[in-house]
């Protein structure tokens, strides 16, 4: 009969159970792949406990070795089998998945991540001031990513199923509508001191509701005279990476057909007519005649007017003692969406109009009402009782 195999201290060895020359100890087990894996302890008493912990996930199913790779490498997993992103998607989840494998937390072995942890990283990022809409972000590639280790029994439970809300505060800027007087003031001023014919996009942004990138995708084709109506089904878009390129709307909600008013017909009117002709029209990914160009014969994009506005709130804030608020192709679009409620649309229409999946961002997020709108909403109703 072989003699059992001790410890320094005189204690059995069981299977697979080893203690190094240094006085640690090490077990060793056959993988789920067949392959031999070494798990290291400074005590027998560790080594055990990581033992049982082995076992009763073999017996549940539990991949334990897979469990030995990084939050990064479960990641690049996830990442690498997402086909239905879209290319702005994908820019934001990059430059978030980049942090994360920028962190320590992207080393942590992914069995040892606990909701303690998760809620530790992401607290750590807002105090290094990351706001609570960025961190969204990261949950949105964590959460689903750690979903598929428990999918794949990599793990038992995801640590990321929490809410981000529960941990942090909304710090996100309140949207602010412009009132009547200010959309005035703005859009006079923008007439008489530009210089770089931006006036009507502004005009139309106001009037239609649309993102600035569904403005810059507009064709000719795109718009109707006859019946007066906008068809939005595709974005212009630029990135660093890549110069020009179309997709489709924000979400399905977004392709739409959106009416115009007599100040945007006339406003599309005018582009038509100062548009440069061009010997060679740009094509891009398919799509041609684009009503916004720039200077140089190419389709406007964002940053134009983004860099345009920008420079115009200095301006402004010079002339106002900044008081002036701060003016953005978005925040356009959110005083459209207040124009429209404050005059009475119902919501669904306003919903549409706006490209919506969900009618709650379109209430709590776009529409904004003071105590004036109020009474003046309620004169108006009390006056027909």
């Amino acid at each position: 009969m072989a003699e059992k195999r001790k410890d320094k201290n005189g204690r059995i060895l069981k299977t697979g159970e080893n203690q190094r020359k240094n006085g640690t100890y090490d077990y060793r087990y056959t993988g789920t792949d067949k392959k031999v894996r070494c798990v290291y302890a400074k005590t027998l008493e560790e080594l055990r406990r990581k033992e049982e912990i082995i076992q009763r996930d073999k017996a549940d199913g539990i991949d334990y070795a897979a469990g030995e790779i990084m939050v990064s490498e479960l990641i690049d997993r996830y990442v690498n089998l997402k086909r239905d992103w879209r290319e702005n998607t994908r820019r934001a989840y990059g430059t978030a998945i980049n942090r994360i494998k920028e962190d320590a937390f992207g080393q942590m072995k992914v069995r040892l991540v606990k909701p303690s942890d998760a809620k530790a990283f992401y607290i750590g990022l807002h105090d290094k001031g990351s706001k609570r809409n960025t961190i969204t972000i990261f949950h949105s590639v964590l959460r689903p990513a750690f979903e598929m280790a428990v999918d794949d029994d990599i793990i038992r439970k995801n640590p990321f199923k929490f809410q981000v809300s529960d941990i942090l505060q909304n710090d996100a800027e309140k949207r602010t509508a412009l009132t009547v007087a200010q959309q005035k003031a703005y859009l006079k001023y923008v007439q008489e001191n530009s210089q770089d014919n931006y006036y009507d996009d502004i005009v139309i942004l106001l009037g239609t509701g649309l993102r600035v990138s569904e403005l810059y995708g507009l064709t000719k084709k795109d718009v109707d005279f006859k019946t007066r109506c906008i068809f939005v089904d595709h974005q212009l878009c630029r990135t660093a990476d890549k110069p020009y390129f179309i997709t489709a709307p924000k979400t399905s909600s977004g392709v739409r057909t959106v009416p115009m008013s007599e100040t945007v017909y006339a406003a599309l009117k005018r582009v038509l007519k100062k548009r440069m002709a061009s010997k060679s029209e740009p094509i891009i990914d398919g799509y041609g005649g684009f009503l916004f160009l720039d200077k140089s014969g190419m389709p406007k994009v964002a940053m134009h007017l983004e860099n345009y506005m920008r420079n115009l709130q200095k301006k402004l804030n010079r002339i106002y003692g900044n008081t002036f608020p701060r003016v953005t192709p978005h925040v356009l679009r959110h005083t459209f969406c207040t124009n429209m409620q404050q005059g009475g649309i119902d919501v669904k229409s306003l919903q549409y109009l706006m490209g919506h999946s969900n009618v709650s961002v379109t209430l709590d997020v776009y529409t904004h009402t003071d105590f004036n709108a109020v009474q003046e909403a309620f004169r108006k109703v009390a006056s027909s009782l």
